[in-house]
């Protein structure tokens, strides 16, 4: 993939609304002019998937130590069992809210149309629904455009000062997916269900905006960034989380992976125990046009954490 650069541009003083298709945010108050250092998501709690041939910054996921993943899995199995949930067995279809928040420079870079944004809308019900592979399960998720707003500021488009940019303009509640479109080196980065205790006002994911239906990022231009990035903000692991090991994503229907994958190599088998890498899976790191499936696996576990964490 051939990755544009970075462009240089000058911090706007304001961010300002210049679009509210629904549900309107207010204009940011004047940002002081001291920059402020790109993402990290190492730092702050998020989990992301990195643009292959762009620029790096520390891991694209969140640091998930193994004694961290087993209180996590405690942690959850604890609420669910508080709420007389089993985290398995029926479970009622919800309809998730999703709010957009394209952030765009002074001179028009970022810009996506309502059209794109619907066309990302009909992708995340798609492949939650489990449409695009006999082998893929429904998870019982839709969505719902509930807003659509455009942001200018030159130093938000490019994902700076991203936890003030946030929180200004977070709509919903802990149910809400807020999705911000920026220009940064990676495709996408989320924040996990069971960090929104702690901050809520960053919950969410972030989404390089050329990789939405229509853009222009070779391999990487049907959408299905923000269904990864959803994944995560749903509880799933990468399928490559742990490598070779038998927790690994906490999934069982997932084969385990030494590491992440890039275009689609048929066959692929990097660890030594049962299956072959889930090259197809939407939680690796595959072509877009490769992508097919959330596995029933994923898809109990998304359930349970929603019941835990998010309804």
């Amino acid at each position: 993939m051939t990755r544009r650069p970075l462009r240089a541009v000058a911090l706007a003083g304001a961010a300002l609304l210049v679009l509210a298709t629904t549900a309107p945010v207010h204009a940011a108050p004047a940002l002081q002019s001291r920059g402020g250092g790109c993402f990290s998501p190492a730092t702050v709690g998020a989990a992301g998937r990195a643009a292959p041939g762009a620029r790096t910054r520390d891991a694209d996921t969140r640091s998930m130590s193994a004694s961290e993943q087993r209180a996590v899995e405690q942690r959850t199995r604890d609420l669910l069992a508080a709420r007389g949930k089993p985290g398995t067995g029926p479970f009622a279809a919800v309809t998730v809210p999703v709010y957009v928040h394209d952030m765009v420079d002074t001179a028009g870079n970022g810009t996506v149309t309502s059209q794109q944004v619907s066309d990302q809308i009909a992708v995340l019900n798609a492949t939650y629904a489990g449409t695009e592979s006999s082998q893929a399960g429904n998870s019982g998720f839709s969505f719902s455009l509930a807003g659509f707003n455009t942001v200018v500021n030159d130093a938000w488009h490019q994902d700076k000062q991203s936890a003030t940019y946030r929180k200004q303009t977070r709509q919903g509640g802990k149910n809400a997916l807020n999705i911000w479109l920026v220009d940064f080196s990676y495709l996408g980065i989320a924040t996990f269900p069971w960090d929104y205790r702690k901050s809520p006002g960053t919950d969410g994911i972030r989404v390089q905006w050329d990789s939405l239906p229509g853009g222009h990022i070779t391999h990487y231009n049907l959408g299905k960034t923000a269904t990864h990035e959803a994944g995560h903000w749903f509880g799933l692991y990468h399928t490559f989380q742990g490598g070779c090991t038998t927790t690994n994503d906490e999934v069982s229907d997932t084969p385990a992976q030494s590491g992440p994958t890039t275009g689609c190599p048929s066959g692929a088998d990097t660890c030594t125990l049962p299956g072959l890498d889930p090259i197809h899976n939407y939680m690796d790191y595959s072509y877009d046009d490769c992508y097919n499936q959330f596995t029933p696996g994923q898809v109990n576990r998304m359930q349970s954490m929603w019941s835990a964490y998010r309804a």
